[in-house]
This record gives structure tokens, sequence and C-alpha cells, in this order.
């Protein structure tokens, strides 16, 4: 199998589990905070990432670079506490 192969279905769960994530935060489904949520951004980022960087599309990649160091950054921050 290509390589490309590989590739291609990585950014295809990327772009699935980041508009899967999209859609349970506008649905209300899950919180923005919920880990749930972060882990899906972050799985996604991965995948396009690797994807855009093995093409060459390196605005997407840093912008995924991104993407994943703030969903790296909530995970590791925790739900935070509730408001009284």
């Amino acid at each position: 199998m290509d390589i490309r192969w590989g590739v291609d279905i990585l950014g295809w769960i990327g772009a699935l589990a980041v508009l899967l994530a999209y859609w349970l935060v506008s649905t209300r489904r899950v919180a923005g905070d919920a880990r749930g949520f972060q882990a899906l951004n972050a799985l996604g980022s991965i995948g396009l990432l690797v994807n855009t960087a093995y093409y060459g599309a390196y605005p997407s990649t840093v912008v995924n670079v991104i993407w994943l160091g703030i969903a790296v950054y909530a995970l590791r921050r925790g739900a935070p506490e509730s408001v009284r």
C-alpha cells in the first residue's frame, strides 16, 4: 500500500473528528470545555496535521499545530470549577 493512502486516511479521520466535535458542541450535546470535545479536536488536528504536512499545505499545517496545542492545553488544564 502506498504511503499516500495512509496519509489520506489520517486526513479523513481528522476531518471527521473535528466535524463531529463541532457538531456535538453546536447541538449542545457536549460543552466546549468537555474532555471528549477536546480529545476529538486533538485527534482531528493530528490527522489533519499529518495530511497537510505531507502534501505541503503549510498554512493549514501551522493552524493544526496551534489547534493541537489548544486542545492539549485544555485537556491538561481539566474542566473548570463551576461558578457559584
